[in-house]
């Protein structure tokens, strides 16, 4: 379970005498030999215990290794575009191979550039997807548009999608100049084309200039084959435009939020230019829009996210979509800034999404946008609020800015560290099971029915977030969980990470087989040490 509660409560006082003690200075005097003798002690100690095969595994293992692939070359870029409808982001989801854009049958669905890492025969490259084009664009649709040709500035490949059933419009031959100004190879998709008898549509785009049109299908991948493979011909190997990604890749931020909170704004302030559409209706990101920015002399990868929605089964259509997009977005994060407007109440929706990135164990900064705006009698009353309403986040780094000015930017950076390094950290065996001793004996567990549940042994089975597993003889009151979980942020320093705590109640074997486990542990104890048991040296 994941442990939220970070603040003292009611059950300290009543039943732990109020919490305090000096376990900081008595773990400062057990030192690291000290400590790992004695949680060996208690490993060996478990043998008296009824453990099935998943108990020792997680007792004889930790750990997990990175993936870090030492890239030299950025892959290709292959922007795709079209005029508004045409189908874009369903023939992106067919060469993905599951619905990563969102897709609607209404013009205007896909508002921002977005990047998705895709494979064809083994050939890797980034496939972005934009919104539609159209060059007499006004208000959002013109910022759509401009979002559109950056996308084509910086590919290496362009694919052009036009609808096959409907013809050429004005729009299409718009697109077409502008293509022809970049000087791209270009890829000519005839999109819609769900049947045999409807390819003598694709003849009359010829006409375009830019080469053979491919009859396609996307909602069916009818013919995309033959297009793919156009395309890897005409591919670079490596990308002239893009930069290739640090080893192991940058560091995953989620900006997550109401809808219309400040988002989009913040990421074109940290990125230096207008990277999303920013606009006063909410909801203008649709898709999550991956962006590497450098900060602090590193590179992020920040994830601009649909605004989370009161409830995803009351959003219809990309809404819906656009909640789902979110939570991939979560999933494929590793810190989420979650982003509050304090020009507006702390709402209900805003401590669900708090409670979203708890649930997902990524790590999170919380960011109060336009403090600006407020006089510093509001300040002081709104930071007696966040105390009260978030106290159960009271471990999360708080960064106080504008996302509209970039006021207090350069304070974003060392909350995200912070985050980050306790979400990667874990406790050394010796030192976990030490404060949990010393826990243990200044604070016991309240009796229950007349017995006192006790700590066998606790190992950190993985990190990111960290979680804990702790080896009792019975049930811990939650109460005495929270009480762990609070005193272990204490002393660790878990700043910015949910913890994961969960038991595994074990009950003591029959006599029998303890004695005869001991005799086993005498026996280990003496052939580690390569000295033979006193019979057999006799």
């Amino acid at each position: 379970m994941v442990e939220n509660d970070a603040t003292r409560d009611d059950y300290e006082d009543k039943y732990l005498g109020g919490g305090e003690d000096d376990l900081t200075e008595r773990l400062a005097d057990i030192d690291d030999e000290t400590a790992e003798a004695r949680a060996q002690a208690l490993l060996e100690g478990l043998d008296d215990y009824d453990l099935d095969e998943e108990d020792r595994a997680l007792l004889g293992a930790w750990g997990f290794d990175f993936d870090e692939e030492d890239e030299q070359f950025a892959d290709p870029v292959v922007a795709i575009v079209g005029r508004p409808n045409v189908g874009k982001s369903t023939i992106i989801n067919r060469i993905l191979g599951r619905r990563e854009a969102v897709v609607e049958d209404k013009p205007g669905v896909t508002r921002d550039r977005v990047s998705y890492k895709a494979e064809w025969v083994g050939k890797r490259f980034t496939l972005v997807d934009t919104g539609g084009w159209e060059s007499d664009a006004r208000g959002i649709d013109a910022q759509v548009a401009d979002q559109a040709e950056i996308a084509v500035e910086q590919a290496d490949v362009v694919i052009l999608v036009v609808d096959a059933r409907v013809g050429i419009t004005a729009s299409d031959e718009q697109i077409v100049r502008m293509l022809r100004r970049v000087k791209k190879p270009i890829i000519l998709m005839a999109n819609k084309i769900d049947d045999s008898h409807l390819e003598p549509e694709i003849y009359s785009l010829w006409s375009l200039g830019m080469g053979q049109p491919f009859p396609v299908s996307g909602l069916h991948g009818r013919g995309l084959a033959d297009a793919l493979d156009e395309l890897l011909e005409v591919m670079p190997e490596h990308s002239q435009y893009a930069q290739p990604e640090a080893p192991g890749g940058p560091r995953r931020v989620a900006l997550i939020g109401r809808p219309n909170v400040g988002k989009s704004s913040l990421l074109n302030k940290l990125a230096g230019s207008e990277r999303a559409v920013v606009n006063d209706l909410a909801g203008t990101t649709r898709d999550p829009i991956d962006e590497v920015i450098e900060l602090g002399g590193y590179p992020w990868r920040f994830i601009d996210t649909a605004g989370i929605r009161r409830r995803q089964h009351m959003a219809k259509g990309a809404e819906f979509y656009s909640s789902l997009r979110t939570q991939t977005a979560l999933e494929r994060s590793e810190v989420a800034v979650v982003l509050l407007d304090v020009s507006e109440p702390l709402s209900e929706q805003d401590v669900r999404i708090i409670q979203t990135t708890i649930d997902s164990g990524r790590a999170m900064v919380l960011a109060f946008n336009k403090w600006d705006t407020l006089d510093e009698e509001r300040r002081d009353m709104l930071e007696r609020e966040i105390d009260r309403d978030l106290a159960h986040v009271k471990w999360a780094p708080r960064v106080n800015i504008s996302a509209k000015t970039g006021w207090h930017k350069d304070k974003l950076v060392p909350a995200l560290e912070r985050s980050l390094e306790s979400w990667d950290s874990r406790i050394p065996t010796g030192r976990l099971n030490a404060f949990l001793g010393e826990l243990a004996a200044a604070h016991p567990h309240p009796l229950r029915g007349g017995k006192q549940p006790r700590i066998l042994f606790g190992t950190q089975v993985s990190s990111r977030p960290p979680k804990f597993v702790l080896f009792t003889t019975g049930f811990l009151d939650p109460g005495y969980r929270r009480f762990i979980t609070r005193r272990l942020r204490e002393t660790f320093d878990f700043t910015g990470t949910p913890i994961e705590i969960s038991m595994r109640v074990r009950e003591r074997r029959s006599l029998g087989i303890v004695r005869g486990a001991k005799r086993k542990r005498v026996a280990r104890a003496h052939a580690n040490a390569n000295v033979l048991p006193k019979r057999e040296r006799a």
